[in-house]
């Protein structure tokens, strides 16, 4: 009677004789005497369900963890696992025990679960697919434009041209839309107040939506504000917008809503990878033709779609990878001839916003006499930013990988004002390499140039602090402006520096002075002698015959000098990481560049600046 499962006792042919009263609950019935003389067959959502289970187990031998799809009293649906068992009674009459567990959430959160892995897996895809299209798009546009500066005035032969051009952008277009949805579009996130943001986006609305549509937007007295990008808050908007005017042929309502809400632990255990907190929402419903479950579980994958030809499946897939990317979450709710909602929840922020910044004016791309080192592993797209900067009278140098360019780099005796470089590259991604250059040259600057935001320099579509990015497809324009906006910034930015590694005035100080020292790697108990050439309180530069791997953890044992310390000798025990190594030259041993992460006083005096 008091068991926490519904059990209940069947005849052969499926009729119900009796039922625990957690049956009966569990199936929202008043009593378990309302179960009795019910077929068995009638508590399943499909009854075919029902013959299938006969079919594979019969009545004859027991089944355990069978699933089913049942329907309560109110016709909602619910899934249970079943057991059952065939038994006789005192008179050795056949019947069937049946025990039934409600796994509705659990098998809920299941779903759920493989369809953020599905997601996850399907972005990595798509975000792969556009970094390599973007590539190829570049090497397309980027020809295009100079073929067209090359065709002068006759519009016979220029069209053609400007047909390629306009069929590239549009394919850019969709790469965005990719990356959207695999969240690796470059974000430029601000402080905003979503009413205020709302309200500015419904000027336009009407327009897109048509006049047999009434707009009503219901602004919540919001306590926050969210961090977003203006721009991709406009396109969630716009594209949900969109898909409700579709599904509202004959006209109806689209009603746009913002509230603060407060999502608690039972929301968290029915969403996986929402985190309970306080949000502000953003609800967009319309009174449209609604979409059954089938529908719903499938409206953000990229190409899905309801609209046949007319539709490329992208625009709710854009929508889910803007919010994601925003820390946010979204959830539709649908059924068929009530309408659609989608429910977008972001983080509150209590900070104030922000205002908007005014668009610069456009001008004519400005030239430039410096020098530039390119770095790029595809050939066409390295000669052709090549042939963009030379039209604009810069000195360039190109590489094909990192190695090439340190050599490139080590070899011009003259200045390299900047560093142009892709970021994902074979061997070394640009952050590092930017990291040997900037080692070796303080003043360059910086200009990583990528299809969208990879983890080698922001996290989540936003750029870590200091980094200058260029998107690709890029024009000449575009890239013109970029590397002069680089190239006239006061303060230096590029790559991340070592820890205790100052560049420019506030290095700090360098001894070139050759002492003994012993070093083992990490680990190890053999110590290895070397030279040190170059010491400062946050590196040293040694020479050795040993190899050495980058970022490989190191101690070090040295005696410094008199006039390294500004007092008596010290002996000191240092513990670093090796930051790059330098190839041997003729009767030299190869080099070893270890930042120092933490160091001890052995002998002599404790010296502060060591």
């Amino acid at each position: 009677t008091n068991a926490p499962y519904g059990i209940c006792r069947c005849t052969p042919d499926g009729v119900l004789l009796d039922a625990n009263p957690a049956m009966a609950a569990m199936l929202r019935y008043p009593a378990s005497a309302s179960l009795s003389q019910r077929r068995l067959s009638d508590l399943y959502l499909d009854p075919e369900q029902f013959g299938n289970l006969l079919d594979e187990h019969g009545w004859l031998k027991p089944f355990d963890a069978v699933r089913a799809e049942w329907r309560r009293r109110d016709n909602t649906p619910m899934v249970v696992r079943l057991f059952g068992r065939p038994i006789r009674d005192e008179r050795q009459k056949m019947f069937f025990e049946l025990v039934a567990e409600d796994v509705t959430e659990q098998h809920a959160l299941e779903q759920q679960f493989r369809q953020a892995q599905k997601m996850e897996a399907v972005g990595r895809l798509a975000g792969g697919v556009a970094h390599d299209f973007n590539n190829l798009l570049m090497v397309i546009s980027g020809y295009c434009e100079l073929l067209l500066g090359q065709l002068g005035p006759d519009p016979e032969l220029r069209r053609p041209a400007e047909e390629i051009l306009q069929a590239t952008d549009r394919a850019a277009a969709l790469t965005r839309q990719l990356l959207a949805f695999s969240r690796k579009q470059v974000q430029t996130p601000r402080v905003l107040d979503l009413n205020a943001v709302v309200a500015e986006h419904l000027k336009m609305l009407p327009r897109l939506i048509g006049e047999d549509i009434k707009l009503i937007f219901i602004p919540g007295a919001l306590s926050g504000h969210v961090r977003v990008d203006p721009g991709q808050i406009q396109q969630v908007i716009m594209n949900l917008a969109v898909n409700a005017r579709d599904a509202m042929p004959n006209g109806g309502e689209l009603i746009i809503e913002t509230a603060n809400v407060s999502l608690d632990e039972q929301y968290s255990r029915q969403h996986p990878n929402v985190l309970p907190g306080e949000c502000v929402s953003l609800t967009i419903t319309d009174t449209g033709s609604g979409m059954d479950a089938e529908t719903v579980s499938h409206l953000f994958e990229p190409f899905f779609t309801t609209k046949g030809q007319k539709g490329t499946g992208l625009g709710l897939s854009t929508v889910y990878g803007i919010v994601k990317q925003s820390d946010g979450h979204i959830w539709a709710e649908s059924e068929v001839g009530r309408g659609s909602s989608f429910h977008i929840y972001l983080p509150h922020i209590a900070e104030t916003g922000q205002p908007a910044q005014p668009e610069p004016a456009e001008h004519r791309p400005p030239q430039g006499r410096e020098t530039v080192l390119i770095v790029e592993d595809e050939p066409e797209l390295r000669s052709l930013a090549r042939a963009f900067l030379e039209a604009r009278g810069y000195t360039v140098l190109e590489a094909g990988n990192g190695a090439a360019a340190i050599r490139a780099s080590r070899m011009l005796p003259g200045p390299i004002h900047l560093l142009l470089t892709d970021v994902i590259m074979p061997g070394m991604n640009g952050r590092e390499l930017a990291e040997q250059v900037t080692g070796d040259r303080p003043g360059i600057r910086v200009l990583y140039m990528s299809g969208y935001v990879e983890d080698a320099i922001g996290r989540n579509g936003t750029l870590d602090p200091q980094i200058n990015l260029l998107e690709k497809p890029f024009t000449s324009a575009t890239l013109a402006r970029k590397v002069r906006e680089v190239l006239d910034t006061q303060t230096v930015q590029g790559a991340e520096q070592p820890a205790g590694v100052r560049v420019g005035r506030e290095r700090a100080p360098r001894f070139t002075k050759q002492v003994p020292l012993r070093f083992r790697i990490q680990g190890e108990t053999e110590w290895i002698s070397g030279t040190a050439e170059n010491i400062s309180r946050s590196g040293v530069l040694f020479r050795t015959h040993r190899p050495v791997s980058r970022s490989q953890q190191i101690e070090l044992q040295l005696t410094l000098p008199a006039e390294v310390t500004g007092h008596s000798s010290v002996e000191v025990a240092c513990q670093g990481e090796v930051v790059r190594t330098i190839d041997a030259a003729a009767a030299i041993p190869p080099g070893v560049a270890a930042r120092i992460l933490k160091y001890q006083f052995l002998r002599g005096s404790p010296v502060a600046e060591a």
